[in-house]
């Protein structure tokens, strides 16, 4: 029995988009060992024609190489997505906070107007678009009133260059200062079965003022997925290789998880992950979940997740099991 794709609104901005968006950090290259753009571009085409709508990506993901894929993959099919950059951490001058090294140079977090203003030029050439549905600050600029970022977002929104305004990695005083400062339609923040701490922190303030979360890393880096053994080695430079969340007693604790929805997956005909990511849309508060895939294959897997729609006894279930396999989990 196959459903429409979920769709929702991003905050009162009035955009609809699919509960399900294609992520493209991996698309990027950076962290995630190297892209491929023609296998990329399949990924990003098929995940629309398979009903997703919702395209996340931003300018720190390869400096530049996922906005210029998304932009080529989006020819001649710009008007059946929901677009979503961000902006923040620049690389082109030296402003703002200090954040991290490349090997090209230092990249800062700043949200000043100047840098936003040329930010979001960037980013409509790599694209090759004139507006950006959902613009977001991609990381939170200490050294810049939030006033001073808001004046420049709703600028750009004024010139219809964007058309909504999302905030990233905040904190639920960043989130006030928003909402005192203009129009804040949503939020992009972490949130999984074994990472759920926003839903004492960010949610209830982000329910109250009709403000949508856009949630990531849904399988938490694949620990998750169904197919994350006890026996699995990381080799090289794997991020997840020294994650205490991936630990041994972790990942046998989530296997007894999974045991549990295998029955509920089978009344689905979905997979555990399709499963996971289904029970995430039914979390209080949370709106849309991001997820990554890196060929056309992951990007279909990702869309089914949508069409999916688990009972109430379904979603207790998972609950149930959640609190007593997931409830000491390290890291």
């Amino acid at each position: 029995m196959s459903h429409e794709m979920l769709s929702r609104p991003i905050g009162k901005s009035g955009i609809e988009a699919s509960a399900i968006g294609l992520g493209t950090w991996a698309i990027g290259g950076w962290m995630w060992g190297g892209t491929d753009e023609a296998t990329s571009i399949k990924a990003i085409q098929a995940s629309i024609e398979a009903g997703i709508s919702l395209i996340d990506t931003a300018p720190a993901y390869g400096q530049g190489t996922a906005e210029k894929i998304v932009g080529k993959a989006l020819k001649g099919r710009r008007d059946k997505v929901v677009l979503a950059t961000k902006c923040g951490l620049v690389w082109h001058c030296q402003n703002g906070n200090h954040f991290f090294d490349l090997e090209s140079g230092p990249v800062h977090r700043y949200l000043g107007r100047d840098a936003i203003v040329y930010e979001v030029e960037q980013s409509l050439t790599r694209l090759g678009t004139d507006y950006i549905d959902h613009y977001i600050t991609h990381w939170q600029d200490p050294t810049t009133p939030v006033e001073e970022t808001m004046e420049a977002l709703e600028l750009l929104k004024k010139q219809g260059k964007i058309r909504s305004i999302g905030a990233s990695n905040t904190s639920a005083a960043d989130i006030s200062a928003y909402l005192a400062a203009g129009q804040l339609d949503a939020i992009q923040e972490e949130y999984s079965m074994v990472k759920r701490d926003i839903e004492q922190t960010l949610l209830p303030l982000a329910q109250e003022n009709g403000v949508s979360v856009l949630s990531y890393s849904s399988l938490a880096l694949g620990l998750l997925s169904g197919k994350m053994t006890v026996e699995r080695k990381f080799e090289g430079d794997d991020q997840r290789r020294d994650n205490p969340r991936f630990s041994a007693p972790n990942r046998q604790k989530v296997q007894q998880l999974m045991e549990e929805i295998i029955p509920i997956a089978a009344t689905h005909s979905a997979s555990l992950a399709q499963i996971v990511i289904a029970w995430t849309l039914q979390q209080p508060g949370i709106t849309f979940s991001l997820c990554g895939a890196r060929n056309a294959d992951q990007a279909q897997e990702n869309a089914k997740a949508g069409r999916i729609r688990l009972s109430a006894a379904d979603i207790q279930g998972i609950n149930s099991a959640a609190r007593q396999h997931l409830q000491d989990l390290d890291g």
